[in-house]
């Protein structure tokens, strides 16, 4: 059964290029022109990964407002950003509101095509049958790697797919310095560094929002992050 992706993209020839092209992959594939357009869809039916443009018509933060939306009903929707706003803002406010990465329209099909690939793969490490789930126990954290969730004294850390990844990979050593290349391998991603930093800030938030007193993950300057042992 192919894959069910949805693109929200205003301009119809680029819309058309991207549903075509995605399709010719192998993935079944919807095209929206507005965000009203998608928001009826999504209501009725969720996409298994939505592609959304920042600018959709009239709204030139439509994209940011149905990201909004489709985080409130469901936290491990993967949602890429697709996008010719690549301003520091755009892209730091985009992975604020939960999305799991955020490209600009110069990106290789090819590029698209891995990150969209990469998120699949998460979500069915998610979904297959474990024999034994794997569980990571620092103080009051508690990681299961198959469900990829993640707890801090018994409550959920509503982190994106992304967000687990470099949770996991600072976790699983704690007290190791890993740079940035090693994060972006470990999430599967391929981003700069003002992307890493900024992930890295939304982990802390949301740790901070159950706990005001979180400190676990440090910021080793010039070298990179670390989970306190």
């Amino acid at each position: 059964m192919a894959r069910h992706i949805a693109i929200v993209e205003d301009e119809p020839a680029i819309r058309a290029n991207y549903v075509e092209a995605l399709m010719r992959i192998g993935y079944q594939v919807q095209g929206y022109g507005s965000r009203p357009d998608a928001s009826r869809a999504f209501a009725l039916r969720l996409p298994e990964l939505v592609i959304i443009d920042v600018g959709l018509g009239d709204e030139p933060e439509g994209g940011f407002e149905l990201c909004r939306e489709l985080r409130a009903k469901s936290a491990a929707l993967p949602i890429i950003f697709l996008t010719a706003r690549d301003s520091d803002f755009d892209i730091i406010s985009g992975l604020r509101l939960g999305a799991d990465d955020y490209l600009t329209k110069d990106v290789s099909l090819h590029h698209l095509a891995a990150r969209i690939n990469a998120l699949f793969r998460r979500l069915d490490a998610l979904s297959k049958p474990m024999s034994k789930e794997t569980v990571v126990e620092h103080g009051p954290l508690k990681l299961e790697a198959e469900r990829m969730r993640i707890t801090w004294s018994g409550a959920e850390v509503p982190l994106t797919v992304t967000e687990f990844w470099m949770v996991h990979t600072l976790v699983r050593f704690p007290g190791h310095v890993k740079n940035r290349d090693q994060l972006m391998r470990e999430a599967q991603v391929v981003v700069d560094d003002a992307t890493i930093t900024s992930h890295i800030k939304r982990i802390r938030k949301k740790f901070i929002a159950i706990d005001p007193a979180f400190d676990a993950i440090e910021t080793v300057h010039g070298a990179g992050y670390r989970w306190k042992p």
